[in-house]
């Protein structure tokens, strides 16, 4: 069984020059991809791809670093977008990035909420960009709750005190590459205490890279390191690590 590589940005610029190539391996290696986006643009190629390749689907939304360009207009062509095409399994990415501050807290705040209401309208899940606003990621969700909000905490950076929290309001757990890092030992430990039907992989691509590929460009086949390294901390075997979070891609993303 190959693994699902649940996040990667395969319409991006580092892949333009042999992006038919990395399909072709992708699709080798991995049993599904979900290309998520950052605004209506690279919405329309992730969808392009998704409805190119069988096994990749697409997520549309707006990065926290592009809320700064975000009007209603925007945020209804998504929406009837997503509800056009039955390649787009989510939301997302969305959420906040109180790191590089691209756009103001508040303009971020604003419309993850309007993002997450989206989804809850459209009955998707989203996918969650939280660096550094865990408390107000939680906030907000706390504040929109709902039996039809869900998702996927992407990129998972936190403590395992707020995977716990995350997990209470339905959200999946989502390790990438830093998992892999030898340094990471936080998250080794959140990683190792989750339980397995809460976890999914990715790779972010092309960001991120896991050893041993480190300083390359990511792509998805490199997946199958983050599974490995879940299998070591847990004390189980990468073929299970691959079938559970593969059959917990499969749900959150609604795919048959």
């Amino acid at each position: 069984m190959k693994p699902f590589d649940t996040h990667a940005h395969l319409y991006d610029k580092a892949f333009d020059r042999d992006r038919d190539e990395v399909l072709s391996r992708t699709l080798e290696a991995v049993s599904f991809v979900v290309i998520p986006s950052e605004n209506y643009e690279t919405g329309l190629k992730a969808l392009h791809l998704a409805e190119t390749y069988g096994p990749v689907y697409a997520a549309l939304g707006i990065h926290p670093h592009e809320t700064k360009n975000a009007d209603e207009e925007t945020l209804k062509k998504i929406g009837d977008l997503a509800e056009s095409s039955p390649k787009v399994k989510a939301i997302g990415e969305i959420g906040l990035d109180y790191h590089f501050f691209y756009s103001d807290k508040e303009t971020q705040k604003k419309w993850f909420g309007r993002q997450i209401e989206l989804a809850k309208d459209l009955d998707l899940p989203f996918l969650i960009h939280d660096r550094e606003a865990h408390g107000d990621t939680l906030s907000i969700l706390k504040e929109h709750r709902s039996s039809r909000m869900r998702g996927i905490m992407h990129c998972f950076s936190g403590s395992l005190e707020t995977a716990e929290e995350m997990m209470k309001l339905g959200f999946y757990i989502s390790f990438a590459g830093p998992l892999v890092f030898p340094k990471s030992r936080r998250l080794k430990e959140a990683a190792r205490d989750i339980p397995l039907d809460h976890l999914l992989i990715e790779t972010d691509s092309p960001y991120l890279t896991p050893p041993p590929h480190r300083g390359e460009r990511n792509e998805p086949a490199n997946v199958i390191f983050v599974a490995r390294e879940i299998a070591k901390l847990k004390g189980l075997t990468v073929e299970k690590v691959v079938e559970e979070t593969r059959k917990n891609g499969l749900r959150i993303y609604g795919i048959e």
